[in-house]
């Protein structure tokens, strides 16, 4: 079911995920048509996400925004400096940006990092993790991972997780998106792109994320005169994931344009994206029996030892155990 719709300013609005923006020209949304987004949001219940590019809006854009309920989505940027100051959501695209940046210990904050400067520059996330109420780590590059990335990857994520736990156990709880979210989490709890979530883009039509507007305008799925299209919306769904629905890595991002991109199903992500959540989730595991060694802490969750990193390698298991599950019911409905 829908919860948030998200509104796409202008072609230069922020990216806040895997994507890349490729105008370079301001071309903001009509007026009217951010009204109608807004009532559109409004009839359908849905909390309204809008996505900032890095000038200041006119007056009348901005009394119309302030009318509704919502959240900002802001670039570190952005010349508006009293509106970065009401971000809900604050985004760097550059290492630089944070360590100089005035970080706000109630605000959330995402990097959007290649994999070469996380790891060249991750032992500073040390310091802006216990300055920050939330750090959300973005890798822009994460289908480019090798064996030899996973590796260092697996490293960063111990070393990090030693600092974490020293500040739980010092009675602080940081948010750090690629090592918290899977012990806090007993679901998956993924990008919900199509789902829970769909975005209205300039030109006044609906797309499943804004990755898929700047990559092909023309691939919408429905506009605001005439309402969603989405063709095989199932398929967005993790019922229909035949890898996903098995997974306990419920922190993975399973960006659905992502999933497309490299393995042309929405519902099917990458080795690489696969391989990187569970070295994130046993990271997880790791450092969650490390603070349980200082005291009682979230004893209601588990998370599992595995012996796998990519689930497709036992993919057969889990088609044995839904053949025992359907005839388990079959039996349970019949006799």
């Amino acid at each position: 079911m829908l919860e948030y719709l998200i509104i796409q300013l202008d072609d230069t609005s922020t990216s806040y995920c895997h994507y890349e923006i490729g105008a370079k020209e301001h071309k903001l949304m009509p007026l009217e048509t951010l009204k109608a987004g807004i009532r559109f949001g409004m009839l359908e219940n849905l909390m309204i996400q809008f996505v900032y590019p890095d000038y200041k809006l006119p007056d009348d854009y901005a009394a119309a925004i302030e009318s509704i309920d919502h959240n900002k989505i802001v670039s570190s940027l952005c010349e508006d400096e009293a509106l970065k100051a009401e971000a809900d959501v604050m985004i760097f695209h550059e290492w630089t940006g944070l360590s100089l940046a005035q970080l706000d210990e109630k605000k959330s904050y995402v990097l959007r990092t290649a994999k070469a400067d996380l790891f060249d520059r991750y032992l500073f996330l040390k310091d802006v993790i216990s300055k920050v109420m939330r750090l959300n780590i973005v890798i822009t590059d994460v289908e480019t991972f090798t064996e030899e990335d996973f590796e260092k990857y697996k490293q960063i994520l111990h070393i990090l997780s030693e600092h974490i736990e020293k500040a739980y156990v010092a009675g602080k709880s940081p948010q750090f998106n690629i090592l918290t979210d899977r012990m806090m989490l007993e679901k998956m709890n993924n990008c919900g792109a199509g789902i829970s979530n769909i975005t209205l883009a300039p030109n006044g039509k609906f797309y499943i994320c804004p990755a898929f507007y700047y990559e092909n305008e023309e691939d919408c799925v429905g506009n605001l005169e005439n309402g969603l299209d989405i063709k095989n919306p199932q398929l967005y769904k993790l019922d229909y994931a035949p890898i996903c629905r098995h997974c306990d890595a419920y922190q993975c991002k399973r960006c659905i344009w992502l999933n497309r991109k490299t393995t042309l199903e929405v519902n099917t992500p990458s080795h690489e994206q696969c391989v990187v959540a569970h070295l994130e989730r046993n990271a997880s595991r790791e450092m969650l029996e490390n603070i349980r060694k200082h005291g009682s802490f979230m004893p209601q969750i588990e998370i599992k030892e595995i012996d796998y990193l990519d689930p497709f390698d036992v993919r057969e298991h889990w088609d044995e155990e839904l053949l025992q599950q359907e005839l388990i019911k079959y039996h349970q409905e019949n006799y």
